[in-house]
């Protein structure tokens, strides 16, 4: 439990902001007249304070915003996950959800006040005008974007907007101090939900599942078809740091591996009667050997899956105890853009277990149980974890005991690799320069890398040696970094050393690339290619 506690709030807030929030969409929105509610037609208390408010308040209040947090806040009292979600908001998550959006195509990131290419989406836009890694956005549509405190907000902001129309970006390319403008026309941009699909071995395969969008399963399913093409008779299904989403793309991804008719969920609540959602296909992997990975962060539709896999004893389940979210939501939409998520029912895995945590109406509380576990050692010692035997239940094959009442316990644990945690690291990640020296070296040196015919010859044969990593340590005194801190630069080698490669592999074979390269010091990788073995 050495782990620098100034990354622990860094973890945990990355799972928060980024994770279970999309968690919250685990049922594809239902359109129909009678999910739809205007409050212009509705008389209320509520609507009758905001108008005396309006009217007799002292000062000047934004009206719009004192009616959106007290629905938030009504929700809030119900149960963690019933939300509120305004205009803005939902509109920029249905993008995700739905597994596309409109615009020019690149992933980036805020470097020194400046917008950097990490990579441009292959097949967009702006991969088709020869847009690369590396290159610096100076201007869009003839303003200035660099050095003017710019946010992730304003650049989606300028560079998002519909099909077919047009905007001028002004670029410094990598590697040179030439500008060059682009006329760039915006087009449907996928976003991936699965980052990545390979074989570790010549029997094993690998397949990473960020989020339960609209496209998951056929993203799923078309990486689990490829690997079997490939002589794939083991699947390691990573679910780490995967909120949920949409429940019918985990049932369908369940189905693959679990035959017959057996129930993979069923969900039930105060108005909604039980339902069962049972296999229905023959799947793909019904067969072979199969390991899920699973941690804090996995959530809701992660964790049908994961209940399903373990009920069943189809395989084993890996990593450490699941997010614990097992409440159903309901999307209605409000007319004005805005959607509420309300919770209408319970889910349960095959063998009755709700893996919902307690709540207590405290949702500080419900979140911090992540930091807790940090706390009171779980992430760290199996022994820490605290199983309630009134909540313990029967594998439906094996008889094996497992629990409900707070996520999915997994059959081999596996604690938090501590080793790579340290102030020089943490410092590193928290200010992008690992990603931002490799994507210029890379730049730099990039017809080096050509000698390199695939993944395989590049995996086995290029290093990061001594030299090179020196150069990324004097990258990250010239760009920021604390002296305090460089003392553990040494100490660091070896993690980040395998990240330059990992990331230098991705320029060049994306987000395949990259896992291939990270998956070598995986500790949880590396656990279940042993279980699989036995």
């Amino acid at each position: 439990m050495n782990m620098n506690k100034a990354f622990i709030p860094f973890i945990f807030s990355i799972i928060l902001a980024s994770g279970i929030f999309l968690g919250y969409k685990i049922q594809e929105r239902n359109a129909s007249k009678s999910n739809t509610f205007n409050r212009a037609n509705s008389s209320s208390k509520l609507e009758y304070i905001l108008g005396l408010i309006d009217a007799k308040y002292v000062d000047t209040v934004d009206s719009q915003k004192l009616y959106d947090d007290a629905i938030a806040k009504m929700l809030e009292d119900l149960d963690p996950h019933s939300v509120y979600l305004p205009p803005l908001e939902m509109k920029h998550e249905a993008e995700i959800m739905e597994g596309n959006f409109e615009g020019i195509g690149i992933e980036f990131s805020i470097q020194n006040d400046t917008i950097q290419v990490v990579t441009p989406i292959s097949g967009g836009p702006s991969e088709s005008v020869g847009i690369s890694a590396g290159d610096k956005i100076i201007k869009i549509n003839d303003t200035t974007v660099a050095g003017i405190g710019i946010t992730n907000e304003m650049v989606m902001k300028k560079l998002k907007g519909p099909k077919d129309t047009k905007v001028k970006v002004t670029m410094l390319k990598s590697g040179s101090k030439k500008l060059i403008t682009y006329t760039i026309k915006r087009d449907k941009i996928p976003i991936y939900s699965v980052d990545a699909g390979f074989m570790l071995d010549k029997q094993t395969g690998y397949i990473k599942v960020n989020r339960f969008s609209q496209t998951t399963y056929q993203e799923f399913y078309d990486k689990l078809e490829a690997l079997n093409k490939q002589g794939m008779q083991r699947l390691i299904l990573d679910l780490r740091q995967n909120p949920g989403g949409f429940m019918d793309q985990a049932t369908a991804i369940a189905d693959e591996f679990i035959d017959g008719n057996k129930t993979i969920v069923y969900t039930e609540g105060r108005t909604m009667p039980k339902t069962f959602d049972k296999a229905r296909t023959a799947g793909l992997f019904e067969t072979g050997k199969l390991a899920i990975l699973i941690d804090e962060g996995s959530a809701s539709a992660s964790e049908i899956i994961s209940g399903a896999v373990q009920d069943w004893d189809r395989g084993v389940i890996i990593g450490r105890r699941s997010f614990g979210k097992g409440l159903v939501q309901q999307e209605y939409e409000i007319g004005d853009g805005s959607s509420v998520r309300l919770t209408i029912a319970k889910y349960f895995t095959p063998s009755g277990r709700s893996i919902q945590r307690p709540y207590d109406g405290n949702n500080a509380n419900y979140y911090k149980d992540l930091l807790k576990r940090y706390e009171d050692g779980e992430v760290f010692n199996k022994d820490s974890i605290k199983q309630d035997k009134k909540y313990a239940f029967k594998t439906l094959v094996k008889g094996r005991t497992v629990y409900g009442g707070g996520g999915i316990t997994p059959d081999v644990y596996v604690p938090m690799d501590t080793s790579m945690y340290n102030p020089f690291v943490t410092e590193v990640f928290a200010k992008g320069l690992l990603q931002e020296f490799t994507y210029n070296y890379y730049a730099e040196n990039k017809n080096a890398f050509a000698v390199y015919k695939n993944i395989v010859s590049y995996k086995n044969t290029f290093q990061v040696d001594a030299a090179l990593y020196a150069q990324f340590v004097n990258y990250c005194v010239t760009h920021g970094i604390s002296k305090d801190v460089l003392s553990y630069s040494e100490k660091s080698k070896p993690y980040l050393s395998l990240r330059i490669k990992a990331f230098i592999a991705k320029q060049i074979w994306k987000s395949d690339g990259l896992y291939e390269i990270i998956t070598l010091d995986d500790k949880m990788v590396q656990r279940a290619l042993l279980e699989l073995n036995k």
